[in-house]
């Protein structure tokens, strides 16, 4: 087992037995912290598997959205927008409501933050209003 591995495993340990993925429910309690890099990587393993599948698209479009505040998390404003606008595309094929988040909500959010950098503030990020994703029931 990788040292990446063993830490991914350490991280979602507590999420198991839970109902859903253990990697998925790791990513938005990684997310919700803050640990932009993390969730991607937790999420990431479980993307590897289904990358393919009905989900891969979502798994991918929510590494995208995490990826793009590690991006703001460094300055990097640009890659930032690129990246939201990746994580949009491939959650609007998605219904409103899947693997019990709002993905409609999201897609509000990804709007909102892309408006806010475009807007030129001169990262949003570091006002201290990061956003929470929350899972429904």
């Amino acid at each position: 087992m990788s040292k990446k591995s063993e830490h991914i495993a350490a991280r979602i340990r507590q999420f198991e037995g839970r109902g859903l993925d253990p990697h998925y429910l790791g990513y938005f309690d990684c997310f919700n912290q803050r640990l932009y890099f993390e969730a991607h990587d937790v999420l990431e393993e479980l993307w590897l598997q289904d990358r393919h599948g009905a989900n891969g698209n979502f798994y991918k479009g929510l590494i995208q959205l995490a990826g793009a505040f590690v991006h703001l998390q460094k300055g990097r404003l640009r890659p930032a927008v690129a990246l939201f606008r990746l994580a949009e595309a491939n959650l609007r094929n998605y219904a409103p409501m899947h693997e019990r988040l709002n993905v409609g909500g999201v897609l509000e959010l990804i709007e909102i933050w892309v408006r806010r950098v475009e807007q030129g503030e001169e990262n949003p990020l570091q006002a201290g209003n990061a956003p929470a994703l929350r899972l429904e029931g």
